[in-house]
């Protein structure tokens, strides 16, 4: 949570440049960040691509900063606290579902998406309900 109330993302498209992949001898990392043109081309992405992927965090990190400029520094905390405890799921972690409760808490509860109707996942998905049990109670 920033303390900042940007109703917009900023713009953070910062380029890489081979100061930025140099090794400790100066010259450019190709093992660790690919060939020269692919280096300088790392963070080339669009404004809006940038804001979009930021959207959903900068709405949230402001309606927090209003939440705590409004009613004090314990309602961010309780609705963060609340979310972390909805957000995990001890009984079967094995089984992917959705999470309703954490959708109310976060105000996406009236909102469709496509994960919606075909799931977050691709393809059938095979699990071990039994080994995941285990391994849960062996955790704790």
């Amino acid at each position: 949570m920033s303390n900042s109330l940007k109703i917009v993302p900023t713009n953070d498209s910062s380029k890489v440049t081979l100061k930025d992949t140099a090794n400790h001898h100066g010259l450019h990392d190709t093992l660790k960040y690919g060939p020269k043109s692919l280096a300088s081309q790392h963070n080339n992405q669009l404004p809006i691509q940038s804001r979009l992927e930021n959207w959903e965090q900068t709405q949230d990190d402001l309606k927090l900063n209003l939440y705590r400029n409004i009613y004090g520094l314990h309602a961010p905390v309780r609705m963060m606290m609340e979310r972390k405890i909805v957000a995990q799921n001890p009984h079967f972690p094995a089984v992917q579902q959705s999470n309703v409760h954490l959708d109310i808490l976060m105000g996406r509860d009236t909102t469709l998406d496509v994960g919606d109707f075909f799931g977050d996942d691709l393809g059938p998905q095979f699990t071990d309900i039994h080994g995941d049990m285990e391994r849960a109670r062996n955790i704790r």
